[in-house]
């Protein structure tokens, strides 16, 4: 079951991975009982096992990690933790090598990791999104879109917007899934900037990207995009 879920057979994105058959509730309950108690180099080897649910727990403890380290009221929280917890991510993402282990993982540690200061003070370099779009493997290019999850919850849009552009043309349904509903996440909290995205990009953006990002949209407007008629004089929704 859980093979085909995942694509396991040969020559798919998921093939050959293990799986001892634990649900994500399970995992979580063997995080909550060893959260902030490893060391990196012990959720390293979590992250390299065979199995695909020890190396969620891995990830699953750097997001921990990632929480604990970050401001608490009027502090600055650990932004040197942070960092390295965002190094070590990066250095290791290879390793989430599945969606699941993608979108469980990623907005917590790179997102959050871009929403607050480094430790000299300054903020970030959000080009780390663009880095990991043009890296040539599937689950780097999904973590740079996915993670863009956290800043669009505090009403920052652009990054989003800028890698969906990037990605737009990926040849993997995989990405035009996280695609779509990234940009469903920011219609969600302004429909105005979605639609100017689409506006600009639905007559060649991958219909699988189409349907998740319209997802939310009432049945007339999504009508309207999936047939390409968003430009007639007597649209009532672009403005």
């Amino acid at each position: 079951m859980l093979q085909r879920f995942f694509k396991t057979g040969k020559g798919e994105y998921g093939e050959g991975d293990s799986f001892l058959g634990l649900k994500v509730p399970q995992t979580r309950l063997v995080v909550k009982e060893a959260r902030l108690s490893m060391t990196l180099s012990e959720i390293e080897k979590l992250l390299y096992s065979e199995w695909h649910e020890v190396r969620l727990c891995g990830f699953l403890l750097l997001v921990e990690e990632m929480k604990a380290a970050l401001p608490k009221r009027n502090g600055t929280g650990q932004p040197d933790r942070r960092k390295e917890i965002a190094d070590f991510y990066l250095l290791h993402a290879i390793q989430a090598n599945n969606w699941d282990l993608v979108d469980l993982s990623c907005s917590y540690i790179i997102g959050t990791f871009l929403l607050h200061p480094l430790p000299d003070g300054t903020m970030p370099d959000r080009n780390i999104l663009d880095t990991l779009s043009a890296s040539s493997n599937l689950w780097e290019q999904r973590i740079s879109i996915v993670s863009t999850a956290a800043l669009i919850k505090e009403g920052q849009f652009g990054d989003t917007l800028r890698i969906a552009k990037k990605l737009l043309h990926h040849p993997h349904d995989l990405i035009h899934k996280a695609t779509g509903w990234m940009l469903r996440e920011v219609g969600k909290r302004n429909i105005e900037v979605l639609r100017g995205f689409l506006s600009e990009h639905h007559e060649t953006m991958p219909r699988t990207t189409l349907r998740y990002a319209i997802e939310k949209m009432e049945p007339e407007e999504r009508r309207m995009w999936m047939t390409n008629t968003p430009h007639s004089k007597n649209n009532k929704f672009l403005s």
